[in-house]
């Protein structure tokens, strides 16, 4: 059993020979698909891997792999279901995503990634890794597929209702996402909400706007609308959880529909499928980079540790993704400068 009494880790960014704590129980293709996962991760890419879960069927998986002695088993005695929510991470502290944290808190693994229900893994990593020193709320930061880098969403889930000064630290969580993972040096924010105004929007975003107008170390271009998500007008863009997961989920099933119809009118006419064969390699290229598995998963920020929250439905390709942005910020330190910038732009406010 983890031990739960450990001295709290620190902010400080872990070596990168250290390996990736994969939850091998957690996603809807588990074991499976996350082990065949933690393979290509291991042989394309080069990454250190550790799956954390039931040796038996971990060991059985990594045979078809002929990989049992490249990935190393640590024995995890639980699992989250994928139905079950925050309270599952008390209910059962032996479970995988669990010692998946704990080998991060003790030093022993530099990231963790996982592919089970986002409430426990969330939950689970409040509990075990603990937030930062500063940070009010941690915050789920996704990666849309704007170009020509992406641009970082954030809250998409964590947090359903939120403070005007968690918005804030949302935007220095984002900033530093921007800084260590695309290299983009002071990055833009923009504020969610249902004009460009400043005085658009609830009394939550007018307040808000205040505070990101004022506030030391940001690069506020003020209100975006829901149409801008995928211009790249800026390069970080702000809301609570709520409103960041319902825009997410309208994104992901618009661009399932988009393919539908395309699939379906290519097939309607003879010109049209000779058409669609002259385009099929740009039509495969903008298929890739709107795929949600290739940008490797969402990132709970603001904990004492590196967590990759990775699609549900996850195959091997989506698995191995996770495990390289989870490298990525690993090395190049997102919770040391996430530290740094609440450090030098902390000022008290009242919580509204």
């Amino acid at each position: 059993m983890p031990d739960t009494d450990a001295p709290r880790a620190t902010a400080a960014a872990p070596p990168v020979t250290l390996p990736i704590a994969l939850d091998a129980m957690g996603g809807d293709h588990a074991p499976d698909e996350i082990v065949a996962g933690a393979v290509q991760a291991v042989r394309e890419h080069g990454i250190g891997v550790v799956l954390v879960g039931a040796p038996r069927p971990l060991q059985d998986a990594l045979s078809l792999h002929d990989a049992i002695t490249e990935i190393p088993v640590i024995r995890a005695e639980e699992a989250l279901a994928m139905d079950e929510g925050a309270l599952a991470s008390l209910r059962r502290p032996r479970s995988s995503i669990a010692i998946a944290c704990h080998l991060v808190r003790r030093g022993d693994a530099s990231a963790v990634v996982s592919a089970g229900s986002t409430a426990g893994i969330v939950a689970t990593g409040k509990l075990r890794l603990r937030s930062q020193q500063g940070v009010l709320r941690p915050a789920i930061a996704v990666a849309l597929p704007t170009l020509p880098t992406p641009t970082i969403l954030l809250d998409a889930g964590a947090n359903a209702e939120v403070k005007p000064e968690m918005l804030v630290q949302f935007a220095h969580l984002g900033a530093a996402y921007a800084e260590t993972a695309l290299r983009i040096e002071n990055p833009r924010i923009g504020l969610l909400t249902i004009g460009s105004e400043p005085e658009k929007g609830n009394k939550l975003v007018k307040r808000a706007h205040e505070l990101l107008s004022a506030a030391p170390g940001l690069n506020f271009a003020g209100n975006i609308e829901g149409h801008d998500l995928l211009t790249g007008t800026v390069n970080v863009i702000v809301t609570d959880g709520f409103t960041g997961n319902v825009a997410l989920k309208t994104m992901e099933g618009s661009v399932r529909y988009a393919f539908t119809e395309l699939r379906e009118t290519i097939q309607e006419s003879t010109a049209a499928r000779i058409g669609g064969l002259l385009q099929r390699k740009r039509i495969r290229q903008l298929q890739r980079r709107l795929d949600p598995e290739v940008h490797g998963g969402a990132v709970l920020l603001g904990l004492n540790g590196t967590v990759v929250i990775a699609h549900g439905a996850s195959q091997a390709k989506g698995v191995s993704a996770a495990c390289v942005l989870a490298a990525e910020l690993a090395r190049h330190g997102v919770v040391t400068r996430i530290g740094e910038r609440l450090a030098t732009s902390h000022r008290p406010h009242r919580l509204w």
